[in-house]
């Protein structure tokens, strides 16, 4: 006869194990942040925002290098990347930041705003539609968009946007022709 008291413990350790190592490959799984995001060499999911200031058509801005950057002001990390943001933004012109703010309060982002005196183009998105398309939902995570609309990098947390190997790729990338993918 066998003891069934004797077998529950280790019939718990092996549960919990099963079940700690089933988290585990759903969260990996869930996340698009290992070394080689999914997302990399796809079309970009194109939108359209209009936040009563500014708007923004991605559509639009086929034949130009996109940067599009997912923010929040209550993000430190966002935060701390505004400035290297907006000096890129100065420095290589041929590239078109797009800083969409997930704010839902248009009030605090107002605010902030009119505060931090930002020169970097940026429109809020409440509903969080745009970051929703691209699987973002944690801040700041950037994508660079080629001239034909294809994700070629992503970013995720806080970059200095001025580090000589950020620079020369978005050069290259904006030196490059397009391919006409996009009709």
């Amino acid at each position: 006869m066998v003891n069934l008291l004797s077998s529950r413990p280790a019939t718990r350790r092996i549960t919990s194990l099963l079940a700690a190592a089933t988290l585990l490959i759903f969260a990996g799984a869930g996340c698009d942040r290992g070394s080689h995001p999914e997302q990399l060499g796809t079309r970009a999911p194109m939108f359209a925002l209009n936040d009563g200031e500014h708007s923004v058509d991605l559509n639009k801005l086929h034949g130009r290098v996109v940067i599009l950057n997912f923010w929040a002001t209550n993000c430190a990390p966002c935060i701390e990347e505004l400035p290297s943001l907006e000096e890129l933004q100065r420095d290589l012109p041929q590239v078109q930041i797009v800083a969409v703010s997930t704010d839902d309060d248009a009030a605090a982002y107002d605010r902030f705003l009119k505060k931090h005196s930002l020169s970097l183009f940026t429109v809020r998105d409440g509903e969080q539609r745009s970051n929703t398309m691209y699987g973002t939902y944690r801040f700041p995570e950037t994508y660079v968009i080629d001239k034909d609309g294809m994700i070629r990098r992503k970013f995720i947390g806080a970059q200095e946007w001025t580090s000589p190997e950020i620079v020369n790729f978005l050069k290259k990338l904006a030196s490059d022709p397009p391919r006409g993918l996009l009709g």
